[in-house]
């Protein structure tokens, strides 16, 4: 069988669908159980209580949507240009994943109802990455421009524990205002489908598809001014899957690295994690804590607002995701070029008229500014 758009679009709707029916439903759920996100604190961007569990519509939208890809055999065709990989996914890896994203799912619901300490978290996203570890997801092989690095054992699930949990809490941290995180899943999601589909990869083109689809789905209800959140219980999963993902049928060649591309396309919320560990290192503060630096907080601060800060954060990942397709093409002087126009935009976000270098480290109240 021979895919066509129709299989394509297929997937990709019925994920949209089934997120967009499921949203309202997590709402009157939300309400009725008490799972409302209250602004306790000048942290959160919102001033009355909303719901957040609509991590239950965008798990239900794509879960289905790729339960339905497997059903329908979509998952099973081999790659029409092979470069020296596997022909197909292996169905009991496909299983392994979505058992995953279920079990990171309910960590991520289980904290939107009981708020769970972080070394909590922390130990259940590792049981979750390591269980996907045993049904084959896993970062075996990175190709660098002398040559091919292969490893197994030990590293190979070190690297893996550390690359899930790691894009898991990248997704987890970046959602702070509404639409944000859904928004640049999306994006993520749709640069790498696309790389994959160039590829003749469909078989991993479907599942990331479906992941683009619920977030796509959810989004009206999420945009500013959100109507839900989708809390951790759909932060982690994102999180978890495009991380997940990314490690099914990376593209080999003697000069991309298997995870560069969703690096690339992750390049701000990733870089915003290292940043925020920097910040917090630096201030003493717990590193799993939570401030209002993150880049998506300093632009509000410029008065841009929820919608506009926004739709700057999508610009600037879409033009990462464009910067990772032209990799994947070996087109490396374009990458570079718009690589730094994202970083030009960044640091114009992260400095303002009177610093040359962003403020890592927290003025202590009553302290004097040397510059004065």
């Amino acid at each position: 069988m021979r895919l066509s758009a129709f299989n394509f679009w297929l997937i990709f709707l019925v994920a949209i669908a089934v997120t967009a029916l499921a949203t309202p439903l997590s709402i009157r759920l939300a309400k009725k159980t008490h799972a409302l996100d209250v602004p306790r604190d000048d942290r959160r961007m919102h001033d009355r209580p909303i719901p957040r569990i609509g991590g239950l519509a965008i798990f239900a939208g794509s879960a289905l949507a790729i339960l339905l890809a497997v059903k329908l055999g979509y998952c099973d065709l081999p790659p029409i240009r092979p470069h020296g990989m596997s022909d197909t996914i292996p169905r009991m890896r496909i299983y392994g994943l979505l058992i995953g994203g279920a079990l990171m799912f309910l960590l991520g619901l289980w904290d939107d109802y009981t708020n769970l300490k972080p070394y909590v978290k922390l130990a259940g996203q590792v049981a979750v990455a390591s269980l996907v570890y045993f049904f084959g997801v896993r970062l075996s092989f990175i190709a660098v421009f002398l040559g091919h690095a292969q490893f197994d054992g030990v590293l190979s699930y070190a690297l893996t524990v550390l690359w899930l949990v790691g894009v898991t809490n990248t997704i987890n941290l970046v959602d702070g205002l509404d639409g944000l995180a859904a928004g640049i899943v999306a994006i993520a999601s749709v640069c790498i489908a696309y790389v994959a589909y160039i590829f003749g990869y469909y078989a991993s083109c479907i599942p990331v598809l479906a992941l683009a689809g619920s977030c796509i789905g959810f989004l009206p209800f999420n945009f500013y001014p959100a109507k839900t959140f989708m809390g951790d219980s759909g932060s982690l999963y994102l999180g978890f899957m495009i991380g997940a993902f990314s490690l099914l049928q990376p593209v080999k060649s003697t000069t991309v690295v298997a995870v560069l591309v969703p690096c690339l396309v992750l390049a701000l919320p990733l870089f915003d994690t290292v940043f925020a560990i920097i910040r917090r290192l630096i201030n003493h503060k717990p590193i799993m804590g939570a401030d209002k630096e993150h880049i998506h907080h300093r632009l509000m601060k410029t008065g841009m607002g929820q919608r506009r800060s926004v739709l700057c954060m999508y610009g600037v990942c879409g033009i990462m995701g464009i910067a990772a397709i032209l990799v994947a093409r070996d087109l490396y002087k374009e990458t570079l070029g718009l690589c730094l126009i994202a970083l030009m935009y960044i640091y114009i976000v992260l400095t303002d008229p009177s610093r040359r270098a962003p403020h890592l480290r927290k003025k202590e109240p009553g302290s004097k500014d040397r510059r004065a």
